[in-house]
């Protein structure tokens, strides 16, 4: 309970008291003012220092190249062939080094951020805040696939509006391009999601942003059940099992330390899910068909007489494209796992 002065003494003594603490805190912020400029100059010294550096390496690169390529010089023994073979593995090792060393350090953010939030430094400094912030993400992915799991159910068989389907299609816009934004953010930090899985989501809000302005109609009518149907299946169910499974999966491989500790859960398979969770292969190559079947379906539509939004044909394209990409993408997945499987020696 905080001291409440009740005579003038009291009051004078406490306000002494607190001329004492306002001195110190202004010593505090005026020490804390000089280390940032401190830290600010250490964080540019660093990142010209790793600049220089990667331009020396892929200077020596070449002149390694050039060494073993030139004949017109004495021939190399075998011992300078393995000091060259034993350089370029120290170089391997010193550029992911200094990836590591980036991921700590000030960086210019990418297009996508850059046109959304200017030229905000995003870069968390301490390992705790990218933690919290990854962490905050994967139980905002988790929150939101639960809320859409019920709206798409609530549209699908409870209530039958068109204003209800906007703002269902408003928050898979609003879900999608927080995403966007958020691995945008993790990939600043050290997160390696990249590839097929962050263009999903792009294609995803624009899928959303199309069927949120397709108006209503007798072919909007015919495709949505179908389309709410998928939502329940392709949203709530598969993703929940994948986010449930993976985050277990990560814990024990980072645990183990064969995973990188700011990895996320995707939308999708990856090599490092062979490890228990081969068994939601069956259900996400029957969610990339259903999206298939959804291109399919929009297509036929548009070759209709009465056919007159430019909405069904787009939906189809987008669906399109997240087919190709999500099948292909796992397919591969599954034949390099299935090539290194047949690489390694059989043991009796």
């Amino acid at each position: 309970m905080l001291f409440s002065p009740t005579g003038w003494s009291e009051c004078l003594r406490e306000w002494e008291d607190l001329e004492k603490n306002h001195q110190q805190i202004q010593d505090t912020h005026r020490l804390y003012k000089q280390k940032l400029e401190e830290v600010t100059k250490l964080q540019d010294s660093c990142s010209s220092a790793i600049a220089r550096q990667r331009k020396r390496l892929k200077e020596l690169t070449v002149s390694l190249k050039e060494c073993k390529e030139n004949h017109s010089t004495p021939k190399l023994s075998p011992e300078d062939m393995d000091a060259i073979a034993d350089i370029k593995d120290s170089m391997k090792d010193r550029t992911n080094a200094f990836s590591e060393m980036e991921a700590f350090l000030p960086k210019k953010n990418g297009l996508y951020l850059t046109l959304v939030l200017g030229n905000v430094n995003v870069t968390l400094l301490n390992k705790q805040s990218k933690f919290a912030y990854k962490d905050e993400y994967e139980k905002f992915k988790l929150i939101l696939t639960v809320i859409l799991f019920v709206f798409s159910f609530t549209c699908r068989f409870l209530f039958s509006y068109r204003a209800l389907d906007a703002l269902f299609n408003f928050l898979l816009v609003w879900y999608y391009c927080t995403l966007t934004i958020r691995e945008s953010i993790l990939i600043s930090n050290g997160s390696r999601i990249k590839g097929w899985w962050v263009f999903h989501h792009y294609v995803s809000t624009f899928l959303s942003g199309v069927m949120l302005t397709w108006p209503e109609g007798a072919l909007y009518q015919m495709f949505r059940n179908q389309f709410l149907t998928y939502c329940l299946y392709q949203i709530g169910f598969v993703q929940f099992l994948q986010y449930y499974y993976q985050s277990g999966c990560l814990y024990r491989l980072r645990a183990l330390g064969e995973r990188h500790t700011m990895d996320l859960t995707v939308e999708g398979f990856q090599s490092w899910m062979w490890r228990g969770l081969t068994f939601l292969l069956p259900f996400l190559f029957f969610g990339h068909f259903w999206q298939l079947y959804n291109s399919i379906t929009l297509f036929k539509m548009f070759q209709l007489p009465e056919c007159k939004e430019w909405q069904v044909v787009m939906c189809g394209c987008s669906y399109m494209v997240l087919f190709m990409g999500n099948f292909l993408t796992t397919l591969g997945v599954v034949y390099q796992k299935y090539m290194n499987n047949q690489d390694k020696p059989k043991s009796l």
